[in-house]
Protein backbone atom coordinates (compact mmCIF):
# COMPACT_ATOMS: atom_id res chain seq x y z
CA UNK A 1 0.00 0.00 0.00
CA UNK A 2 2.67 2.35 0.63
CA UNK A 3 4.92 1.99 -2.44
CA UNK A 4 1.12 2.62 -4.21
CA UNK A 5 0.89 6.21 -2.92
CA UNK A 6 4.75 6.63 -3.27
CA UNK A 7 4.16 5.99 -6.83
CA UNK A 8 0.93 8.16 -6.79
CA UNK A 9 2.93 11.46 -5.19
CA UNK A 10 5.42 11.38 -7.56
CA UNK A 11 3.31 10.59 -10.54
CA UNK A 12 1.11 13.73 -9.33
CA UNK A 13 4.44 15.81 -8.76
CA UNK A 14 5.86 15.01 -12.18
CA UNK A 15 2.60 15.63 -14.29
CA UNK A 16 3.20 19.38 -14.29
CA UNK A 17 1.07 21.70 -15.71
CA UNK A 18 0.53 23.80 -18.75
CA UNK A 19 0.96 26.77 -16.65
CA UNK A 20 3.87 25.46 -14.71
CA UNK A 21 5.66 24.51 -17.17
CA UNK A 22 5.22 27.67 -19.22
CA UNK A 23 7.07 29.71 -16.05
CA UNK A 24 10.24 28.28 -17.97
CA UNK A 25 9.38 30.05 -21.48
CA UNK A 26 11.48 33.11 -22.25
CA UNK A 27 11.31 35.14 -25.16
CA UNK A 28 13.10 34.55 -28.17
CA UNK A 29 12.76 30.78 -27.63
CA UNK A 30 12.03 29.10 -31.44
CA UNK A 31 9.04 27.00 -31.98
CA UNK A 32 10.88 23.81 -31.23
CA UNK A 33 12.27 24.61 -28.39
CA UNK A 34 8.26 26.09 -27.30
CA UNK A 35 7.15 22.77 -28.41
CA UNK A 36 9.56 20.65 -26.03
CA UNK A 37 8.12 22.33 -23.15
CA UNK A 38 4.62 22.36 -23.50
CA UNK A 39 4.09 19.89 -26.32
CA UNK A 40 2.29 19.75 -29.50
CA UNK A 41 0.13 22.49 -29.81
CA UNK A 42 -3.88 21.43 -30.34
CA UNK A 43 -4.23 24.35 -33.59
CA UNK A 44 -1.97 26.94 -34.68
CA UNK A 45 -2.92 30.55 -36.54
CA UNK A 46 -0.52 32.07 -39.08
CA UNK A 47 -0.79 36.08 -39.92
CA UNK A 48 1.80 37.31 -41.51
CA UNK A 49 5.11 36.96 -40.24
CA UNK A 50 2.84 35.90 -37.30
CA UNK A 51 2.05 32.64 -35.66
CA UNK A 52 -0.40 31.56 -32.66
CA UNK A 53 -0.16 28.25 -31.03
CA UNK A 54 -3.44 27.37 -29.12
CA UNK A 55 -3.15 24.76 -26.20
CA UNK A 56 -6.91 24.04 -25.27
CA UNK A 57 -8.32 23.51 -22.14
CA UNK A 58 -5.29 22.77 -20.30
CA UNK A 59 -4.24 22.86 -16.47
CA UNK A 60 -3.03 26.14 -15.58
CA UNK A 61 -2.45 25.97 -12.52
CA UNK A 62 -2.21 22.75 -9.54
CA UNK A 63 -5.88 22.20 -9.64
CA UNK A 64 -7.99 20.03 -12.07
CA UNK A 65 -10.27 22.93 -12.14
CA UNK A 66 -8.25 25.28 -13.18
CA UNK A 67 -8.48 24.57 -17.12
CA UNK A 68 -7.91 27.61 -19.62
CA UNK A 69 -6.79 27.93 -23.19
CA UNK A 70 -3.35 28.98 -23.44
CA UNK A 71 -1.65 30.57 -26.02
CA UNK A 72 1.90 31.27 -27.69
CA UNK A 73 2.71 33.74 -30.36
CA UNK A 74 6.05 33.73 -32.53
CA UNK A 75 7.16 36.92 -34.46
CA UNK A 76 9.81 35.02 -37.23
CA UNK A 77 9.60 32.00 -35.26
CA UNK A 78 10.70 33.21 -32.37
CA UNK A 79 8.34 33.69 -29.36
CA UNK A 80 7.52 37.22 -28.25
CA UNK A 81 4.50 36.46 -26.04
CA UNK A 82 2.78 33.67 -24.14
CA UNK A 83 -0.21 33.34 -21.23
CA UNK A 84 -4.11 31.92 -20.89
CA UNK A 85 -6.87 33.40 -23.46
CA UNK A 86 -7.12 33.17 -27.10
CA UNK A 87 -5.26 34.30 -30.18
CA UNK A 88 -7.28 36.83 -32.08
CA UNK A 89 -5.88 38.62 -35.03
CA UNK A 90 -5.41 42.53 -35.36
CA UNK A 91 -6.53 43.49 -38.55
CA UNK A 92 -4.72 47.03 -39.42
CA UNK A 93 -1.77 45.38 -38.51
CA UNK A 94 -2.23 42.11 -39.44
CA UNK A 95 -0.19 40.81 -35.97
CA UNK A 96 -1.69 38.45 -33.45
CA UNK A 97 -2.58 39.26 -29.94
CA UNK A 98 -3.89 37.45 -26.63
CA UNK A 99 -7.04 38.43 -25.67
CA UNK A 100 -7.89 37.13 -22.22
CA UNK A 101 -10.82 35.45 -22.19
CA UNK A 102 -13.92 36.51 -19.16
Amino acid sequence: MWKRLVLVGVLMLSACTTGEKAATLREGMTRSEVEAVLGKPDGFQRAGEYVGYQYTNRLISGWSWDRADYVTIFKNGRLIQWGPGQVRQNEPASALVIVPVL
